[in-house]
């Protein structure tokens, strides 16, 4: 009897373990973001500062510098429970295929070791190094950051499409490939999207904070510089972002049929396939929703008669759960539209005014951006994820099959919750404690100010 009460267990572990893995890699993934782009922004600042002789630039730096320094140390314990979580939660995946994908974490250890390395050294050398010195200090913490992002992303990319081994007459893996493994088809648009989320999530967000400031009557050169420099990053990688997720979607249209069909809710193989906005799924059907003759097929195949494989063709206990995957990816579609109009919106003012748009609406639209690119984000991760269900790696091995059989998964999640909940209150307060305590310019600083209705034009120049 014993090996019915392991599979009960099971599978009533299933919940809390899909549950706390969801909560500490949405949680995660948008430290990472700021891990990923904050340090690009800070440098640039930095730069700026020197090049142009503004100290006000150099100040923002210097502040943006401080609160890289209190994310990255909130993502790194972010980042250490989930390195736990997946041999503690998921033993069914790492003890078979662990030799397989696991080398991307050995890697992105390493990675992380160096960013950490040179965010300290970066941190400390202010007013220490020379401006050349410390700017380039910065350099390996940037490289090492794309990089972590990269060896994760590839493991996943490996989940959704898995490559580099062989499985014998019993289903035991054999002719392991680690970097066979690292490069499937997934892994350059999985991470050229995840890196372009970053740093419009960063972007937007940084932006969003100065906006709100400005929508304050707070309109001195740090705000100013504090929402041209990451909205013009974001701008410029939004239609980027655009581009790459049709490249994705091509991708998924060939490995992973049935995630694109419950993206689209689209029950029927067929031809001329429309695509679909909105609606609610049921009765093998989608209902309510905006079709949009002919788009599914010219986006997939480029060809209105190409034709797109539907949910019928996949049983019924392998497919995902369609409204979950369909709505977040509308979510992520619409919001990622949106922020493409608002970017539009910014670049058309600049290239006719050259300045910031003035317009109060704009400012708002700019302080409600950073959330929506998160939620934007969040929603592109529920639709890799959730769509690739039932399976943990994809058409292999099922979720429910590599879930821990241990008792108390339950407990482990509350933990997480708490732990969670009281990092975020913290990282909180002490941003909060830095936005309302300026540094004096350091003394490696320069004294020159430049008149402040030129500042947008120095920003770029």
């Amino acid at each position: 009897m014993e090996p019915l009460l392991v599979v009960a267990d099971a599978a009533e572990n299933l919940y809390p373990a899909r549950m706390q893995m969801a909560l500490s890699l949405g949680w995660h993934i948008i430290f990472s973001c700021f891990g990923i782009a904050f340090p690009v922004f800070t440098v640039f600042a930095e730069w700026r500062g020197h090049k142009r002789g503004n100290p006000a630039l150099t100040e923002l730096a210097h502040t943006w510098a401080k609160a890289m320094g209190v994310l990255f140390a909130a993502g790194a314990v972010s980042g250490t429970l989930l390195s736990f979580e997946m041999g503690i939660l998921w033993p069914g995946l790492m003890g078979r295929f662990g030799e397989v994908f696991g080398f991307p974490f050995v890697l992105e250890g390493y990675a992380f070791f160096i960013e950490a390395i040179f965010v300290g050294i970066y941190l400390f050398g202010w007013n220490r190094l020379s401006p050349r010195a410390h700017m380039l200090s910065a350099l390996p913490m940037i490289i090492s950051g794309a990089a972590g992002a990269f060896f994760v992303v590839a493991a996943n990319a490996w989940m959704n499409n898995p490559t580099g081994f062989r499985l014998d007459a019993d289903g035991q893996v054999v002719d392991a490939e680690p970097w066979a493994a690292m490069f499937g088809p997934s892994t350059w648009p999985q991470t050229a999207h995840m890196l372009l989320a970053a740093y419009m999530v960063t972007g937007f967000t940084v932006a969003s904070v100065y906006a709100i400031g400005m929508l304050r009557g707070r309109r001195d050169q740090r705000h100013k510089f504090g929402l041209l420099i990451p909205l013009t990053f974001a701008a410029i990688l939004t239609p980027v972002q655009i581009g790459v997720g049709d490249w994705i979607a091509n991708v998924v249209a060939e490995q992973q049929p049935t995630k694109l069909a419950a993206m689209e809710g689209l029950y029927e193989t067929t031809d001329r396939a429309p695509l679909s906005l909105g609606g609610i799924y049921y009765d093998d059907e989608l209902h309510y929703s905006i079709d949009v003759p002919w788009g599914l097929s010219l986006l997939i195949h480029h060809d209105i008669n190409g034709v797109v494989e539907g949910l019928e063709d996949t049983p019924v206990d392998e497919r995902p759960p369609v409204n979950v995957v369909h709505l977040a990816y509308n979510v992520m579609v619409g919001l990622g539209s949106a922020l493409l109009l608002l970017a539009l919106v910014f670049a058309w003012t600049w290239w006719r005014r050259r300045r910031i748009p003035v317009s109060p609406w704009f400012l708002r639209a700019v302080a409600v951006s950073g959330v929506a690119a998160i939620v934007a984000m969040e929603a592109g991760w529920i639709t890799t994820e959730v769509g690739r269900q039932p399976w943990i790696v994809y058409d292999i091995l099922r979720t429910e099959d590599a879930v821990s059989p241990a008792p108390g998964l339950y407990l482990g999640f509350y933990a997480v919750v708490v732990i969670y909940v009281a990092l975020t209150a913290l990282t909180v307060f002490v941003l909060r404690r830095l936005a309302h305590h300026h540094d004096t310019p350091a003394p490696q600083e320069v004294d020159a100010v430049p008149p402040d209705d030129h500042v947008e034009e120095l920003a770029v120049r």
